[in-house]
């Protein structure tokens, strides 16, 4: 689908979409976009050593002509913590098949949790009854705030804490489409949509220019969805880069 093809977001009925500039992310807004909403997207300045993702969620938002894109700033590195948010060393491999178990040190403390809960803000101001976001609890890296439990519960929380939905009809609701998708269901799906991956980012350690390392475990994770689909990355070619 070209970027023609790509309707505008300005009719419908409005829904916030949390917007990192990833794979997944950039699915979920074109899910979204395909539901009819619509969209205000919300991207995140924490701290992050790959703030690159934010030049790239600016270019997915234009892509799909969303209403509105809001960038926040608050800064998690305050608090460390966190491989993405320090100097710590992010964990590297060669292959996917050495991905270990448990929580990494990737995972920064609530982060979802504060994503979440500054979208249901910025949701009730912009009369959105739906936010959408995209974790996945297969093809993930062990976080326990990308597991079906935690949107469930925070989908209550939602419902208990604000205005609109104790004075509305009509519910708050935590959509995460690709919570239960392998990442090759995901890009075989975004790519329907039209989703230029190119655009994307996902390394967790890249070079200022965006390069991706491909050995971190959001790297590796990607290039195995991309091999199981029967496409290749487009940030290979981007990057004139091998396959790990």
């Amino acid at each position: 689908m070209s970027h023609e093809n790509i309707p505008s977001s300005a009719t419908g009925s409005p829904a916030v979409v949390l917007l990192s500039g990833g794979l997944d992310s950039a699915t979920v807004l074109a899910i979204a976009q395909h539901a009819g909403h619509a969209l205000h997207a919300i991207s995140f300045r924490y701290g992050q050593r790959h703030a690159v993702e934010l030049q790239r969620a600016q270019q997915i938002a234009a892509r799909h002509q969303v209403v509105e894109h809001v960038i926040v700033d608050i800064d998690l590195s305050q608090f460390g913590g966190s491989a993405l948010t320090t100097d710590w060393e992010v964990p590297k491999h060669d292959s996917a098949a050495q991905i270990g178990g448990g929580i990494p040190i990737t995972y920064v403390p609530a982060r979802n949790t504060v994503f979440l809960s500054l979208a249901l803000a910025f949701a009730e101001t912009r009369g959105a009854h739906d936010i959408y976001l995209g974790v996945n609890a297969l093809d993930y890296s062990g976080y326990p705030d990308c597991r079906p439990e935690f949107i469930a519960a925070f989908e209550r929380l939602a419902n208990l804490a604000t205005k609109a939905a104790v004075e509305g009809e009509q519910p708050l609701r935590i959509h995460a489409p690709l919570i239960h998708w392998t990442k090759a269901q995901i890009i075989a799906a975004g790519t329907e949509l039209g989703v230029d991956y190119g655009l994307t980012t996902s390394c967790y350690d890249p070079a200022p220019d965006g390069r991706p390392c491909l050995h971190c475990d959001s790297c590796l994770l990607r290039l195995k969805g991309f091999a199981e689909v029967g496409l290749r990355d487009p940030l290979l070619d981007r990057f004139d880069l091998r396959e790990a």
